[in-house]
């Protein structure tokens, strides 16, 4: 008896929930990704850890740093494998000169908040952000609480 395969509902790949809430996000960039096929194979699979990487805008270019995709046993064994090597991310040249101007003159930072299909290819969602204070981030904890509070008491007296 064959075996189905299990089928991901929905095209994300990975989200950083963790720059949800350090920063304020404020304008968002989709940007495609220069990958490997073992790499490819493996995000198919859900094998990604996102949370730690960061964006590096150097010579023009950017750069995603720290994004760890482990290799499947199966598809990577006659290749060389590095799980968190550089990979470079493809944006139009008007896109990286705002990115640049923004990170450079306004102090903001360049974060990936999402990595997802799209037309069957990889793409990265930036996001230009500002840091947050530990006010703020208290707030977003408390505003996050209540909103969960009143969905149950409004699910208890619905009933």
């Amino acid at each position: 008896m064959k075996k189905k395969k299990e089928k991901r509902t929905g095209s994300t790949i990975a989200l950083n929930k963790k720059a949800r809430f350090e920063y304020h996000l404020d304008e968002r960039f989709e940007a495609g990704i220069s990958l490997l096929g073992w790499e490819v194979k493996a995000l198919r699979q859900g094998r990604i850890s996102f949370d730690e990487c960061y964006i590096l805008l150097k010579d023009g270019e950017a750069f995603l740093f720290g994004c760890q995709i482990q290799p499947l046993v199966s598809a990577s064994t006659h290749v060389d494998t590095d799980p968190t090597r550089t990979r470079r991310l493809l944006l139009h040249r008007s896109e990286i000169t705002r990115l640049i101007g923004a990170v450079e003159r306004k102090g903001h930072t360049a974060v990936p908040t999402a990595m997802y299909w799209s037309k069957g290819k990889v793409k990265v969602e930036i996001a230009l952000a500002r840091g947050k204070a530990t006010h703020d981030k208290r707030a977003t904890t408390k505003d996050r609480e209540w909103n969960i509070d009143k969905q149950r008491v409004m699910k208890h007296y619905n009933r």
